[in-house]
């Protein structure tokens, strides 16, 4: 399958996108078409494994260049990494109502869902192409995308990781697990800024002539683990069928059904990989964006205006979704402009100058036909986070929270007999942000992370992950903090591509 971008003029391959990442004219890419899934391709998904509907899922796109085989071969290596016999386990709370888990992998968030699958994706991309660079893989984060990046292309061969995170903008778990990464080609570094400014950053030395000839001299070229690169994306809709099969099998829904899916939502990537699935047949009724108290979405699904211009920046206690430029987005509006790349690149034109774009009415329309939308400030998440662990012994994390209180908005707008189900995405481990989720269960306040750990294990005896719990004793690595200054991140990541590595420091024994 070729793939387009959204602003025009580029026209690629699979493989080609998955090592470019962001197209030369710094649109993204998108497929040609969207493939379809038939009814009957939808019952033999039926009795498969998680691994192998994933598989199939990646291969509508894929298949062609990198193989099916492949395929199925690095599914089932990257999920044999999660806990669990489920990848992606789906939990009945009530009639309903349920929670997909997706922090089952080695970092205890969503990404892993996806960044276990791209350095394989990428391998055999750059074999395809005959590429012998390195690819040096560049990353903004607002918490988890850098960890699963860095802990999914640690030491493979060919690849370098360069992160960039908020000094300010990430919970203490998250610092802590990109500070103490190991491997021999990463590298992270903390921006005086949000994750706005990181991003914005690494999109343009994306877009650096300069930039890229330096690496290119260094024998390195650029790809993407953001969401942006949809090597990232594709392996992400592969859990909305796996949902919808698992509802199937457990009868709780006949074949044909219409379920709501609600998603925590800052870049766009996850419920836009909820869209491509509906494109491709998946039954799905209406997608409900998420947002916490940086609501700029849950206003532009309102009014049809995009705008970031002199709108006040919030740091809350779901800080993977305090971003207010949502990249993904692009995407859904080049489709919703009827695949118009010279508006599409208009309007991201408007938001880089005048921090402000709208839509038509039209558009807007279509838009709501196929989206809800709602945000919640932390008082709410706190409120919707006790409710369900007081109603039904259910403890989630803080951005979790945000689409549990949105879902109750959500649900007060249907009809009184309206029984379409309706699947919160949960995108990570309560354990990852156990200071806040403590708070909302209990009204504890609780300073050390570790401390609240242990609390809310003797609360809710869920079992944390010991990939966090080993966080606590061991030493950091990475303690760079840039300007948000695009010399000085280039500076740094050139570094890299030259082979400067920071040295690992010794660790307690164990």
């Amino acid at each position: 399958m070729e793939f387009i971008s959204t602003r025009g003029g580029e026209k690629v391959t699979g493989a080609k996108a998955i090592v470019q990442g962001l197209a030369s004219d710094g649109g993204l890419f998108v497929p040609v078409s969207f493939p379809q899934v038939s009814d009957e391709e939808l019952s033999a998904m039926e009795s498969m494994s998680y691994p192998e509907r994933a598989a199939f899922v990646l291969g509508k796109y894929l298949a062609d260049e990198l193989g099916a085989d492949y395929l199925k071969e690095i599914c089932e290596k990257a999920y044999s990494t999660f806990t669990g016999n489920d990848p992606a386990p789906l939990v009945k709370i009530d009639n309903g109502f349920y929670i997909l888990e997706l922090f089952h992998g080695p970092t205890c968030a969503f990404k892993d869902m996806a960044l276990t699958v791209l350095p394989y994706l990428l391998k055999r991309s750059q074999e395809v192409l005959g590429i012998k660079e390195d690819v040096l893989i560049l990353a903004a984060t607002s918490g988890d995308t850098g960890k699963a990046a860095l802990e999914g292309f640690k030491n493979v061969k060919g690849t370098k990781v360069a992160v960039f995170y908020p000094d300010e903008g990430v919970a203490k778990m998250q610092r802590l697990q990109m500070a103490t990464q190991s491997g021999d080609n990463v590298f992270v570094a903390a921006v005086k800024g949000n994750f706005d400014d990181c991003q914005r950053a690494v999109k343009n030395l994306f877009a650096s002539q300069e930039f890229n000839a330096k690496l290119k001299e260094k024998g390195a070229r650029l790809s993407s683990a953001n969401s942006i690169n949809f090597g990232r994306l594709a392996p992400q809709i592969a859990y909305y069928f796996s949902t919808y099969l698992d509802l199937l099998t457990s009868r709780q829904i006949e074949k044909g059904d219409k379920v709501d899916f609600v998603v925590p939502t800052g870049n766009f990537g996850d419920i836009l990989a909820g869209w491509y699935a509906k494109q491709m047949g998946l039954p799905v009724r209406k997608l409900v964006c998420a947002s916490n108290e940086n609501k700029v979405l849950t206003d532009f699904f309102a009014t049809g205006k995009y705008e970031v211009k002199d709108r006040e920046f919030y740091r809350t206690s779901s800080p993977s979704m305090d971003i207010l430029v949502s990249s993904n987005l692009e995407r859904l509006l080049f489709e919703v402009s009827g695949r118009d790349a010279k508006i599409t690149a208009m309007r991201m034109k408007e938001l880089a100058t005048n921090g402000a774009y709208s839509i038509t009415t039209k558009e807007l329309a279509d838009l709501n036909a196929q989206f809800d939308a709602g945000y919640a400030d932390d008082d709410d998440m706190v409120e919707a986070m006790y409710d369900v662990f007081d109603e039904y012994g259910y403890a989630m994390d803080t951005h979790t929270g945000v689409a549990l209180w949105v879902r109750a908005q959500y649900k007060e707008k249907l009809h009184d007999k309206d029984n379409t189900p309706i699947v919160v995405l949960s995108t990570a481990s309560p354990y990852k942000f156990p200071q806040d989720v403590l708070f909302a269960l209990t009204g504890n306040d609780v300073k050390d992370s570790f401390k609240g750990v242990k609390r809310l294990h003797l609360l809710t005896a869920m079992k944390p992950p010991k990939s966090l719990m080993e966080l606590r004793y061991r030493v950091p690595r990475f303690k760079t903090v840039v300007n948000n200054n695009l010399d000085e991140m280039a500076a740094v990541v050139l570094d890299l591509a030259e082979g400067k590595i920071v040295p690992e420091p010794p660790q307690p024994k164990k």
